[in-house]
């Protein structure tokens, strides 16, 4: 690493300079030899899906989908794995399964893709949204308790950006207020918390398998859970229940509207292998990552991602936070900065409840359905101001490297490092000398 002198010497990228990072780094693909190979197999077999939206042998899909969650069962270690097509198709699966009923209410953080509230709404229940801590990005147990209600039925924790929410926290939450947990770990497969794997704490948990996660098969989803009736009921809202129902006379039949969330025999041929692969993948993550901490954390004003106690982070995004009061110059400037010399960062995630949907309160219809019918709370808000540090970090400190969308080496970490160093150098150091 050159020191503070060289690199004061050298003139920024955006101001002409050479930039530090000249070849742009190797796109992320976990795919290989061994997901050709299973393709193949499946294409010459010439059985692509084997469901059937009727009571049969094949209402639970092919071998390639039964082995699949069985080796998910072992990875994960619960007793049900469903595979569906996405892992929105996951979530809808989820909050259906629980008897949610219309006008109840889902605590989830604005901290996350829009499906996990959207998810929520499907089944026109109300989704609440608690604030994250300002830490680990994750949602605030103290926020869940301070949002819940006579109408709150259960938690979603989003285990976001690569490690789990506060599990424990929340158990407690839900079991004091009789409510259940879907943990969406759409963003960390192979995290851990406590010594077990991220997502099987919930009463239903899950992973996505879309194609910039750790592991993929292009589209697709995993949902995982120890409880025997709710794993049956998301297989049959995952295949067109309504249709399955008049054959399962002991199955309660509300929310038993089936969809089309089958995944087919190719993309869990992919997933057999791909599996395999994640351990590997994600100790390869977790290494740069760490190279990157170590290299950023002295940079003034910059705080690198914090690991739970308890916790593995699997790295999905690489989260930076910025004090502006430190580096004289707002995290926005620093990003455009960075850009031109060859590292592109993420300067905004996400605050759901400030999206038009949830500000004029329009998703079924023009007149406000779900919010304005007669089982709805009425005073449920969506002002800004709801999420104060989810709010903050959006608008002023939150910068995020994608991890996932890159195969990095050492070298490559080694120049995003030294990227970082000469920016400070300029914008920071030469403020504060």
């Amino acid at each position: 690493m050159k020191n503070i002198d060289e690199l004061r010497a050298q003139t920024l990228a955006e101001a002409g300079g050479q930039p530090v990072i000249q070849t742009p780094f190797q796109r992320y693909n976990s795919l290989g030899k061994e997901e050709q190979v299973a393709v193949q197999q499946v294409m010459e077999s010439g059985v692509l899906s084997q469901f059937l939206g009727c009571w049969h042998e094949d209402f639970y899909g092919g071998s390639k989908v039964r082995e699949f969650e069985a080796d998910c069962c072992e990875f994960f270690g619960v007793k049900h794995a469903i595979t569906v097509n996405s892992w929105t198709s996951g979530l809808i699966a989820a909050v259906g399964a629980l008897d949610i009923e219309p006008g109840d209410e889902v605590i989830v953080s604005p901290w996350t893709m829009c499906a996990s509230a959207t998810a929520i709404l499907q089944w026109n229940a109300i989704p609440v949204f608690a604030d994250i801590d300002p830490l680990t990005f994750n949602i605030d147990p103290a926020s869940v308790r301070a949002n819940i209600t006579e109408k709150t039925k259960a938690i979603m924790a989003v285990d976001i950006f690569g490690q789990s929410a506060d599990m424990d926290a929340l158990r407690a939450i839900a079991d004091e207020f009789d409510l259940k947990i879907i943990s969406d770990t759409a963003q960390a497969p192979g995290a851990f918390y406590k010594g077990k794997p991220a997502s099987t704490l919930a009463d239903i948990g899950g992973y996505s398998l879309n194609y910039h996660k750790h592991i993929h098969t292009g589209e697709g989803g995993v949902i995982v859970t120890n409880d025997d009736a709710l794993a049956e009921r998301m297989r049959l809202i995952r295949n067109h229940a309504e249709a399955v129902l008049p054959d399962r006379e002991a199955m309660p039949i509300n929310n038993m509207l089936g969809y089309n969330f089958r995944l087919g025999e190719i993309e869990c041929a992919i997933g057999i292998e791909q599996l395999k692969k994640l351990p590997a993948l994600v100790a390869s993550r977790q290494h740069l990552a760490e190279r990157l901490a170590d290299g950023l954390r002295d940079l003034v004003g910059l705080t690198v991602p914090t690991v739970a106690e308890g916790n593995s982070h699997v790295y999905y995004m690489f989260p930076l936070l910025v004090d502006t009061t430190q580096t004289g110059c707002s995290k926005h400037e620093l990003a455009r900065a960075l850009k031109a010399e060859g590292v592109e960062l993420a300067t905004v995630y996400q605050n759901l409840h400030l999206l038009p949907m949830y500000q004029q309160k329009i998703a079924y219809g023009h007149h406000g359905f779900p919010w304005t019918a007669e089982f709805a709370r009425q005073s449920v808000s969506y002002d800004k101001g709801i999420c104060p540090v989810a709010e903050e970090m959006n608008d002023t400190s939150y910068l995020g490297f994608g991890m996932c969308t890159f195969s990095l080496s050492d070298d490559d970490v080694d120049l995003i490092i030294e990227a970082f160093h000469k920016v400070w150098a300029h914008k920071v150091a030469s403020r504060s000398a």
